[in-house]
């Protein structure tokens, strides 16, 4: 929730709004926490925040063989 109240204001926009909309319903007992797990990740991906975890291997052993 943290993050997504930092996020600036001019970039919000309805999947942010029901990111901390789901967030918030998730604290108070209202939605389960895997709705604002699924609700944050799909506001993640549509910003581009989230690293794709095949292409964050592939470029720490490109930096590890280039440290060797």
């Amino acid at each position: 929730m943290d993050f997504l109240n930092d996020w600036p204001e001019d970039q919000r926009d309805l999947i942010h709004q029901t990111a901390l909309r789901t967030c918030y319903d998730a604290d108070d007992g209202q939605k389960p926490l895997s709705a604002a797990h699924h609700a944050f990740l799909d506001f993640a991906k549509r910003v581009a925040v989230l690293e794709d975890p095949m292409s964050a291997m592939q470029w720490i052993a490109a930096c590890k063989k280039l440290r060797a």
